[in-house]
């Protein structure tokens, strides 16, 4: 079980975090055919399937988990249209459903969420128990910075949406471009950075937007208190967590992935009870 930080509980309480959900998260989620969403590897994978010739070097990049040159060449493989049409398929047509884990993210009541996920499990379930209350935007929204200051929830679609397949972000040049055209994107992250707390939820360390951001944080302002990244323990021997401590300032959080990660779902509820205590403790100080 994980042992949630007082600093990190205390954060939450006062909506000074950013909550990140990676495909780790909606993988929780089956449809009426007990259909689940893929990992980044899975997508990669169903994807290999459409490509009819040289797909050696794709399977080679899947192995070596260099996901964004793999995803690369089957996106020019396939074509933007039929590649954005798969990704339809896979990700949204096959209508899955929330699951508790989602429950008790939103119960943290994060006034930020930012997901890389292009799928819409989580804005669906938490525009539909605020009865339509969470701002949804995208990285290139224009509006985002204005959405940012305000007092609203907001959901921050770090690579698009599957909404529109068009402003996804799956390949490396996608990435590249998306750095330069929406730079502001990157300063408002930077800016998070420094002023909340990130907590990393059923993520990957290879998204590589995010890593630069880190990593400029951690050595631009050395000092700084770290963020939180929760992960099975799977592999994770100490050495790792102290290069991940000194190159990333990420604070590793652990739990057993047994039982289909149901270790992290109970976690995630003792949490919530955690910063409810938490923030009635603070209410009762004036404390604010």
């Amino acid at each position: 079980m994980i042992t949630w930080p007082r600093n990190l509980v205390n954060d939450i309480a006062r909506r000074k975090t950013v909550v990140f959900l990676g495909s780790g998260i909606s993988r929780n989620s089956v449809n009426r055919e007990g259909l689940r969403p893929p990992t980044w590897e899975g997508f990669l994978r169903m994807a290999l399937d459409r490509v009819e010739n040289d797909r050696g070097d794709i399977e080679r990049f899947i192995k070596e988990k260099d996901y964004l040159t793999a995803c690369e060449i089957i996106f020019n493989k396939l074509g933007k249209v039929a590649f954005n049409d798969l990704a339809v398929d896979i990700f949204q047509r096959p209508g899955f459903e929330s699951h508790g884990i989602h429950e008790s993210i939103f119960k943290l009541d994060s006034r930020i969420v930012a997901t890389p996920n292009v799928d819409k499990i989580y804005d669906t379930y938490a525009n539909t128990v605020s009865r339509a209350t969470v701002a949804v935007k995208n990285y290139y929204d224009s509006d985002l910075a204005n959405k940012i200051r305000s007092q609203d929830y907001i959901i921050v679609k770090v690579h698009g949406t599957i909404e529109a397949p068009d402003g996804m972000i799956f390949t490396r040049r996608q990435y590249t471009e998306a750095r330069y055209r929406n730079a502001s994107f990157y300063q408002i992250l930077s800016a998070l950075a420094l002023t909340h707390t990130f907590v990393f939820l059923g993520c990957g360390l290879n998204d590589p937007d995010i890593r630069l951001i880190l990593e400029s944080y951690t050595f631009t302002h050395p000092n700084c208190r770290p963020h939180y990244f929760v992960t099975s323990s799977d592999n994770i021997t100490n050495d790792f967590k102290k290069t991940i401590s000194e190159n990333l300032s990420l604070e590793m959080l652990t739990y057993s992935s047994q039982n289909e990660h149901r270790e992290l779902s109970i976690s995630l509820a003792n949490l919530v009870l955690l910063v409810e205590e938490e923030r009635e403790e603070i209410a009762s100080k004036l404390n604010w």
